[in-house]
């Protein structure tokens, strides 16, 4: 399962795989476990997370960093996580700045990429039964019944942010399953991945000018406790689920391999391009905000396209979105292949 990471390509591209996959998980709709899917890696991912146990914790205490890294296949996880960090003060930025501006494209090409996956992982999966089919079904109707479910409002409680740090993940270690779209149900998507993530930016920014006056700053401090609760939750989840979803790739493979493909079939509703957004309304007709300034949403309604020339664009941004996941497979299988 563990293969060496030898040369300099492989740890550029294993970083490029951490961005990919932050930058999914960041928005609403995709998943990052479907990067790890497609680009021959899952399986590596769940294997290195799950070894984060007693074992690796009595290394650590014991001292024994070098044997715990090993252990731990800490060169695979440091470079991925360090993607993944990095994504989200650069790529994910831009993602943000895209989907202000080109929402259409953005969430076409998405769609795209989600349409390739679901080919791509179909195509090598032959174990076709009743189990595998009703596994599928019942992935689709979950995907789906996420899809159409009217967000909460923001809620702020460490314990209920901590629990939302533990399903947030659940997109890195579960394809199909966008965490950062369950934020949005759960009603925290601004307060966790957008006004959190934005605080520590512009404290880091501050340290590095030498300029602690943040430190007196109440909202600045409860906006950086909030993200380290977050933060905990996503490792605890990230940890958890891990082992749960190494047991169950080993012992039920097929049926797992089917229920992902359910999702990813499912989670199509939340990135169809063709939707607008519906916010809530107060008595006079005025748009209702949280606590945070955002709009409220409501829910979305999806359409059907006309024919017009922004529509064919959306469609060659599909066939692009198809076209990357291609890419990535071919780049996975070759993985693969080169370390057996």
């Amino acid at each position: 399962m563990q293969h060496k990471i030898r040369t300099f390509q492989d740890k550029f591209f294993l970083v490029l795989k951490g961005l990919a996959m932050g930058a999914a998980n960041k928005v609403p709709g995709v998943s990052g476990g479907v990067v790890a899917f497609v680009a021959g890696f899952y399986e590596e991912f769940i294997f290195s997370l799950q070894r984060i146990n007693g074992k690796a914790l009595k290394l650590l205490i014991n001292r024994r960093f070098k044997s715990f890294y090993l252990y731990t296949n800490g060169r695979f996880l440091s470079l991925l996580i360090f993607g993944m960090v990095v994504s989200y003060f650069s790529v994910s930025k831009l993602l943000d700045f895209l989907i202000r501006n080109y929402e259409l494209y953005v969430w076409s090409a998405f769609f795209g990429m989600i349409v390739g996956s679901i080919h791509y992982i179909n195509k090598d999966f032959n174990d076709w039964n009743k189990k595998t089919r009703a596994a599928v079904l019942i992935g689709v109707i979950v995907g789906l019944s996420i899809s159409f479910l009217p967000p909460a409002t923001e809620n702020d409680h460490l314990l209920f942010v901590f629990f939302c740090g533990m399903i947030s993940v659940t997109g890195m270690t579960l394809p199909g399953f966008s965490g950062s779209f369950i934020l949005i149900l759960l009603g925290n998507y601004v307060l966790l991945l957008v006004d959190s993530v934005n605080a520590l930016y512009d404290t880091i920014k501050n340290v590095i000018q030498w300029d602690f006056s943040f430190l007196d700053n109440e909202e600045r401090m409860r906006m950086l406790k909030i993200l380290a609760v977050f933060t905990i939750g996503s490792l605890a989840g990230l940890v958890t689920f891990s082992h749960i979803l190494n047991y169950i790739l080993k012992h039920y493979k097929s049926i797992t391999t089917a229920s992902i493909i359910g999702f990813i079939i499912g989670s199509l509703g939340v990135v169809w391009p063709w939707k607008e957004t519906v916010y809530k309304i107060n008595a006079s007709g005025e748009f209702i905000h949280d606590s945070g300034g955002a709009k409220v949403i409501k829910n979305y309604r999806r359409f059907l396209p006309e024919l017009t020339g922004e529509t064919y664009i959306a469609f060659a941004f599909i066939v692009i979105g198809i076209a990357i996941v291609w890419g990535l497979g071919v780049y996975g299988d070759k993985t693969r292949k080169s370390y057996g």
